[in-house]
C-alpha cells in the first residue's frame, strides 16, 4: 500500500503512536512537526529506521495555512492532531490556546475544503464535557468547558462541525478519555506518580485524588483514530464519537494501583500544589462508546492493570529514566 495519509501533532504522545500505527497497516504517511532550532522531531526520533523510511517529516505550523496546504496536498486522509494540550498552562497563556487549537483547526478545514481531501479526522477532548451531569457521558452530554484549553477545543469541534454542515467537509471527530501510556508528557498524572515512586518519593506533585477518570491506553487510543479513518463515510463522516473504556478510577485509587504494579508502598502528602483554580476542577468522567463501538467495530483492548505494567515496565527501562525528573510537574 502506497496511500498517503498525514498526521498533525506527530510529534507528540498519541501522534507518535498514530503515525507508528498507520506504517505498520501499509500506509506512507506525511507528519507535520512544529519546527525548532534543534531540529528535534520529539517522540518520532523514538520511532525505529523501519518505521520511519516510511516517514516523510513535514516542519511546519497549524497556524499558518499555507504551511498547512502544503501539509495536507496529495492526502487520502488527515488525522488532525496538533494542538497546545496542558490544562494547566492554559490558564497563563490562554490566547496561544485559542491560535493553536482554534485557528490552527480552522487552517486545517480550509485546506481540507481547497484540496477536497476524502476524510478529516479530528481530535476532541473529554474536557469539553466539564464535570459529568450525567453518566456514563455519552455525545449527547452538555459542553462545559471549566478550563481555557477546554474552550479552545470545544471552539475547534464547533469550527469542524460548521465547516461539515455548511461547506460538506467529510470530517469526524474522535472526543478520547484520558489517554496514558509510553511517551506520555511527565507533567500527566500517570507519568509523576510513577516517576516519584521510582524515585522513593512520596506523592505530593498530585493534587486531588477523589477526582475520578476513564483511562485508554494509547494504543487503544490510536486504534480509533486508525478505524475512523478507514471507515464507511455513510457511518461516521459528520459524528463526534467517544473513545473511552466506560470504567470510572479515583486518582486515589489510581496511586494505589500503580504502586502494587511497581510492588511500592505509598505515601500520599497532603500538599496540594497540582491543584486547578477554584471551580475549574473536573471532579467526574467516564464515557460511553457505545456509538463508536457500534459504527465501526472499535474497543479497548487493554485493561488498565495491563496498561499500567506497560507503561512501568517502558518507563523504567534505562533509555527512558532520564526523560522524567520528579520536579517537574506543574505544567
Amino acid at each position: 500500500m502506497n496511500e498517503l495519509v498525514a498526521v498533525s501533532g506527530a510529534e507528540g504522545f498519541i501522534g507518535s503512536h498514530l503515525v507508528e500505527l498507520l506504517v505498520a497497516k501499509g500506509y506512507q504517511v506525511r507528519a507535520m512537526v512544529l519546527y525548532n532550532s534543534f531540529a528535534n522531531r520529539g517522540w518520532l526520533d523514538a520511532l525505529g529506521p523501519a518505521t520511519l523510511d516510511s516517514v516523510q517529516v513535514y516542519p511546519g505550523d497549524v497556524r499558518d495555512a499555507r504551511s498547512v496546504l502544503g501539509f495536507i496536498t496529495g492526502a487520502s486522509t488527515v488525522y488532525h492532531l496538533a494542538a497546545l494540550v496542558s490544562i494547566p498552562y492554559s490558564y497563563r497563556a490562554p490566547a496561544s490556546y485559542l491560535d493553536t487549537n482554534a485557528l490552527g483547526t480552522l487552517n486545517v478545514l480550509e485546506a481540507v475544503r481547497h484540496e477536497e481531501t476524502p476524510r478529516l479526522v479530528h481530535t476532541s477532548t473529554s474536557e469539553v464535557y466539564g464535570s459529568a451531569q450525567t453518566v456514563p457521558i455519552n455525545e449527547r452530554h452538555p459542553l462545559h468547558a471549566q478550563s481555557p484549553y477546554a474552550a479552545s477545543k470545544i471552539a475547534a469541534d464547533q469550527l469542524v462541525q460548521s465547516y461539515h454542515l455548511s461547506f460538506g467537509v467529510p470530517a469526524v471527530t474522535l472526543r478520547p478519555f484520558n489517554t496514558y501510556g509510553p511517551r506520555q508528557s511527565a507533567r500527566a498524572v500517570i507519568p509523576s506518580i510513577i516517576s516519584q515512586l521510582a524515585a522513593g518519593r512520596h506523592i505530593v506533585h498530585l493534587g486531588a485524588t477523589t477526582p475520578t477518570r476513564d483511562f485508554n491506553f494509547v494504543e487503544d487510543t490510536a486504534a480509533a483514530f486508525a478505524t475512523l479513518g478507514t471507515a464507511p463515510a455513510e457511518r461516521v463522516v459528520g459524528h463526534v464519537l467517544n473513545a473511552a473504556t466506560g470504567r470510572e478510577v479515583s486518582i486515589g485509587s489510581l496511586v494505589r494501583m500503580i504502586g502494587m504494579v511497581m510492588g511500592c508502598s505509598v505515601e500520599v502528602s497532603e500538599e496540594e500544589d497540582r491543584l486547578r483554580p477554584p471551580a475549574s476542577e473536573v471532579n467526574r468522567l467516564v464515557g460511553d462508546s457505545g456509538a463508536l463501538r457500534a459504527l465501526t467495530g472499535w474497543s479497548p483492548v487493554h485493561t488498565l492493570e495491563d496498561g499500567l505494567a506497560l507503561t512501568v515496565k517502558w518507563m523504567s527501562e534505562p533509555a527512558h529514566l532520564g526523560t522524567y525528573r520528579v520536579d517537574e510537574y506543574a505544567l
